[in-house]
């Protein structure tokens, strides 16, 4: 049951461990170590090197649903992937094996029936593996790329979203055939019965992980795709500018062309710029002569493109 509280920077680190303990694990994948004292959660975030707005993210939504992540700037990409990887380590590598032993010391080996369920438990080991290990040959080093500002051209997180689906499905189909159809053995019982609720554990923590990557870890990514593109574009424009041909052998623009360039971008007609600077309509006509053979730009979509590149007027100003 979710205890429906917010938590947030100033709450004490051990009362988000005392209202749920699944946090534990998660503390592990956020690179968090335990002995953290009374300290904040901001307190021991700052010790752990975790960015604090984004454990908190992940534990406001994990615990009670919490969160808007759509439009959520704030959320810090490399602290989101780092937990997503080490989430995976912790599942491959010690949950997975650690059921498996826990079903084949509570079954009994010459029951044709618990051998089945072994075999069943193996299929769905495979099938988590390969949904985890496709994401971490794919779409984390995908996820880096953009963080180092060169993403490759054949991939995007829509792929990924398109095709991404909550892996536990056959964990609950173990977890049924279990209590349903399994012969009861009183020696095994108790020792099934704790392996059956950390089967209960682990299809909650896989639901709680799926959904991690679809509302938070998705929307992060679109936000960063979009980033890099636009950082693309300018620089695009950019080597345009100031490698080609509009930036070749151009001479020096004057205060008042500049002036000029910048009337000329917001929309003002040669009169209105005649009247903003004090000069004659014929003045500003000389003016715009000189700036289209000083610059080979006739354009005012060209111009408007030099005036940015060149900081002579910032892109949110500009109507496009």
């Amino acid at each position: 049951m979710k205890n429906q509280k917010m938590y947030e920077a100033d709450d004490k680190m051990i009362s988000l461990i005392r209202d749920n303990y699944g946090l534990l694990q998660s503390l592990g994948s956020f690179g968090i170590s335990l002995g953290f004292g009374d300290k904040t959660v901001q307190e021991t975030c700052e010790d752990n090197h975790v960015d604090t707005y984004t454990f908190l993210a992940v534990v406001n939504f994990t615990a009670n649903g919490y969160g808007e992540f759509d439009a959520d700037e704030k959320i810090n990409v490399p602290t989101l992937l780092h937990y997503l990887e080490a989430s995976h380590a912790y599942y491959l590598d010690f949950q997975l094996p650690y059921i498996r032993r826990e079903l084949t010391e509570s079954l009994n080996e010459n029951d044709s029936l618990a051998r089945l369920i072994l075999r069943f438990y193996d299929e769905y080991a495979r099938e988590i593996r390969l949904h985890m290990k496709y994401e971490q040959k794919t779409l984390f080093p995908y996820v880096k790329s953009l963080l180092e500002g060169h993403p490759t051209n054949d991939y995007n997180v829509e792929t990924f979203s398109k095709h991404h689906g909550a892996a536990d499905k056959k964990l609950r189909e173990l977890k049924l055939l279990i209590i349903k159809y399994l012969p009861q053995d009183g020696l095994h019982n108790n020792q099934l019965t704790a392996t059956l609720h950390d089967i209960y554990e682990n299809e909650v923590w896989l639901r709680q992980h799926a959904e991690v990557e679809d509302h938070i870890f998705v929307p992060a990514i679109r936000r960063l795709e979009q980033t890099v593109k636009q950082s693309d574009v300018t620089k695009n424009i950019s080597d345009m500018v100031f490698k080609g041909t509009l930036g070749q052998n151009a001479e020096a623009l004057s205060d008042r062309e500049k002036e000029v360039i910048v009337s000329l971008v917001q929309g003002m007609s040669n009169k209105e710029i005649a009247d903003h600077l004090c000069i004659s309509t014929n003045t500003v006509i000389t003016h715009r002569r000189n700036i289209a053979r000083k610059l080979q730009i006739h354009s005012p979509a060209g111009l408007t493109i030099y005036a940015i590149i060149n900081g002579l007027v910032d892109i949110s100003a500009v109507k496009i």
